[in-house]
């Protein structure tokens, strides 16, 4: 059967019919995140180290789990979901914030970008879902404005993508409006479940399994006491450059290379190179597919700030990848939408509209909020992803949270 994990409650939604799911696939309780291992990154974090920590923001999921085995086009196995994420929540989804766009590379998709580009205003959700069901995610919240009154106000809706093609029927479209709308009908404030869920389903990230991730910086009262959030659809990077605060992570974990469970090798191009499970002993990282990936991460915040200071904010999400191992590959599509729950934006009525922003030279905390917190975005989506393995029985390993400890410690990097 077919799960739809509405992730921010522990339920578990029937959806479709048979074969039932590998064990692995199901819904474990999300493990240990980064903070409660030790591992920081600096900054002070909101109450829920998410990006529900700045007010008024939404998130709702669904997740898709269904089949195991052969791929067959249209019939799974099914690894793949959608993730909404509402700025103003749902009784004010028509309500705008300030935004802005910035790709380090553009290998990737996020439709309606160019009037938040123009406009400097984002209006209704963010949507986050696999490559292949952009199109049907975003033909699904136009259709929800319609049936909400907002036809006009959500006529561009921002949906952003990577590709779980490696794990999921990509091919198959799996994703439907119900998905969509249910994910935006689901959004609430609280905590929000990360790794193998939503949008970030079938997503790896440093040649482990990954998804989505979260967290969240609070400044200090002399700074603002302002609230940064992010949300990151983790997907990308190679193994060898994985690192954590400064610890070659990816160089001490050699092994637990992604391989198939089945007889023969799988037709993605994506499986070049890949071993046999049984062979597990005898693996050694991959090139032919390694960093081909991409991630997209959201970072909202109530700090007052203008379109084109959050361009600023942006442009130092690159910053925090690059700390972790990314490098913004030919091939990955890396694309961050950064906005503002404050000032209200005025109404048009009359000539002269009037906002208060903070003074630039104010904007420090919030870069460093930002690389911190993107950096343990990431890290909880690697932590709270479990081994999975989908189609033609790819198999993709979490990352080990004592082994990831082992290296901590042996680079004197020991828990705070």
């Amino acid at each position: 059967m077919t799960l739809l994990l509405a992730s921010r409650l522990t339920a578990l939604f029937l959806w479709g019919a048979s074969p039932n799911p590998s064990k692995e696939d199901a819904s474990a309780p999300t493990g240990p995140r980064a903070r409660t291992l030790g591992i920081t990154f600096g900054g002070q974090t909101g109450p829920l180290d998410a990006i529900t920590d700045v007010p008024g923001v939404e998130v709702g999921q669904v997740t898709l789990i269904s089949g195991e085995g052969k791929r067959v086009v249209g019939e799974g196995p099914v690894r793949t979901g959608v993730t909404a994420v509402l700025p103003r929540g749902r009784a004010r989804v028509t309500e705008s914030v300030f935004a802005a766009i910035h790709a380090l590379n553009g290998s990737g998709e996020m439709t309606g970008s160019h009037w938040v580009g123009e406009s400097g205003l984002l209006t209704g959700p963010v949507m986050l879902t696999n490559t292949n069901s952009v199109g049907a995610v975003r033909d699904a919240v136009v259709a929800w404005g319609v049936q909400h009154g907002a036809a006009w106000e959500l006529g561009l809706p921002v949906v952003a993508e990577t590709y779980d093609g490696l794990l999921n029927d990509v091919d198959g479209f799996h994703v439907k409006a119900e998905h969509a709308w249910r994910a935006i009908d689901g959004a609430s404030s609280g905590p929000v479940a990360e790794g193998n869920v939503g949008g970030g389903t079938g997503m790896t990230c440093h040649g482990f399994k990954c998804g989505i991730g979260t967290a969240s910086r609070r400044l200090p009262e002399a700074m603002g006491g302002y609230t940064l959030g992010v949300l990151v659809q983790a997907n990308y990077g190679r193994r060898s450059l994985f690192t954590v605060e400064g610890v070659p992570v990816g160089e001490e974990l050699k092994d637990l290379q992604a391989c198939y469970t089945g007889d023969t090798l799988p037709g993605s191009r994506f499986a070049q190179g890949m071993k046999p499970c049984a062979q597990r002993t005898e693996m050694s990282p991959r090139n032919a597919s390694e960093g081909m990936g991409s991630i997209i991460v959201l970072v909202a915040t109530d700090a007052p700030l203008l379109p084109h200071q959050l361009g600023r904010i942006a442009r130092r999400v690159p910053l925090a990848i690059g700390k972790m191992g990314g490098l913004g590959e030919n091939s990955s599509g890396d694309i961050f939408l950064a906005f503002s729950t404050q000032p209200v934006t005025p109404a048009s009525s009359g000539q002269v509209a009037q906002v208060g922003s903070l003074d630039n030279a104010r904007l420090n905390p919030l870069f460093e909020a930002t690389v911190q917190a993107t950096q343990e975005a990431i890290l909880n989506a690697l932590l709270a992803a479990r081994t999975q393995t989908g189609a033609d029985g790819v198999r993709v390993f979490a990352l080990p949270h004592d082994r990831l400890l082992q290296a901590m410690r042996k680079y004197g990097r020991r828990a705070r």
